[in-house]
Order: structure tokens, then C-alpha cells, then sequence
């Protein structure tokens, strides 16, 4: 039997603005989101079900494999989004 593996954390290629954008259109709200060293966006949702409707609404923008985030960045060091 395989496994389901559940996250609210979705890796897009999409730009962070546009990612927002997108996300705000549908009401999915977001947790977290920040832009990928390796390009595109790494968002994180409030909830599994609104993660689940973002993979769909970015399916064709779903990055798959290892993807390289920038070192974490605390409130104090970036803008808020």
C-alpha cells in the first residue's frame, strides 16, 4: 500500500507577486511564501484543503524535485509581504 503524503507547502513556477495574486483570486490564503534561490516560489497555506485547491489552480506550475531556498530570512531582515 503507498503512502499519501499531505503538506500545506507547494513549490511554484510562478513569481511571488503573481503567486499572490492568484491565490488572493481564488480566497487561498496564505501562511508563508518566499522566492526560490533556484527560481520560482515556495508558498505555504493556512490549510491541507486550500493547499490541495492551489495544486490544482498551479498544476501545470508545480515544480517536482529538490528545489534550493535562500537562507531563512527573519522578520527583521525582509519587507513584509
Amino acid at each position: 500500500m503507498t503512502a499519501i503524503v499531505t503538506t500545506r507547502a507547494l513549490n511554484i513556477s510562478v513569481e511571488e507577486t503573481a503567486a499572490i495574486k492568484q491565490c488572493e483570486a481564488k480566497s487561498l490564503r496564505i501562511s508563508s511564501i518566499e522566492p526560490l534561490k533556484s527560481g520560482g516560489t515556495h508558498v505555504v497555506f493556512l490549510t491541507i484543503e486550500e493547499a490541495d485547491k492551489a495544486r490544482i489552480l498551479f498544476k501545470s506550475a508545480m515544480l517536482t524535485g529538490r528545489v534550493v531556498r535562500f537562507p531563512f530570512m527573519g522578520a527583521s531582515t525582509r519587507s513584509a509581504y
